[in-house]
Formats: structure tokens, C-alpha cells, sequence
């Protein structure tokens, strides 16, 4: 099993930005893709907002959803084991408790397939 950590949360005015970092531990193969997917208030655990492929062997692939495709920006650094999302130009809409996670289902947007997940870090945007 891999093991995820995020970290990076916090308070932010609206307009700020933030940068999550997750770390990912375990033994990866190649066609392992980190997801990250985000809690809001009230709400379930199922709000799909970008993807990224691990390995890199066949190239490099991103998937955003399209609330989010604008601000957000997902990277990895596969030597160092760690994932990121930039996000900017952030809204009072996009507090959640943001959760990274891993699969290797090309579902990737489908919170359902993914068996790794992070604690979650909290990402709250005042007006």
C-alpha cells in the first residue's frame, strides 16, 4: 500500500494562493496516478479536482475539472516522491478539506476507485 501525506493547508484571503504539497511513500508503479479530491462543508468526499500520473515513463498527463482547470495547476517530482497542486487566485468556494489520493484505475475522476488517500488538509478562503 502507498502511503499519502498532504500539507500546505490554511487560511487565505480571497485572491491568495496556496500550494499543497503530497508526499507519497510505499512502493509505486509506474501507471499509479495521485488524484486530489476535496470535502466542502456539508458536503461528501467525492468533489473530483485534478489528476496527475505518476510514473512519467510514456509521458506526462494532467486532468482538471473544469471549475478549476484556470487556477489550479498539478505537478510531480518523481525523484523526490512528491505531487503538488498550485492553486491561485483562490475563492471563498474552494474552502474544503483537500484530500490527495491514489489509483491505479483509469477512472481517475471516479473517487470510488481510489485505495490511498491522505488525512486531508483544510483550505479555507475568507472574503
Amino acid at each position: 500500500q502507498v502511503q499519502l501525506v498532504e500539507s500546505g493547508g490554511g487560511l487565505v484571503q480571497a485572491g491568495g494562493s496556496l500550494r499543497l504539497p503530497c508526499a507519497a511513500s510505499g512502493v509505486i508503479y509506474n501507471d499509479y496516478a495521485v488524484g486530489w479530491f476535496r470535502q466542502a462543508p456539508g458536503k461528501e468526499r467525492d468533489d473530483f479536482v485534478a489528476a496527475i500520473n505518476w510514473g512519467g515513463w510514456s509521458g506526462t498527463w494532467t486532468e482538471y475539472a473544469d471549475s478549476v482547470k484556470v487556477q489550479f495547476t498539478i505537478s510531480r517530482d518523481y525523484f523526490k516522491g512528491t505531487e503538488m497542486m498550485q492553486m491561485n487566485s483562490l475563492k471563498p468556494t474552494n474552502t474544503a478539506i483537500y484530500y490527495c489520493a491514489g489509483t491505479y484505475s483509469t477512472d481517475r475522476t471516479n473517487w470510488t476507485v481510489y485505495n490511498d488517500w491522505g488525512q486531508g488538509t483544510q483550505v479555507t478562503v475568507s472574503s
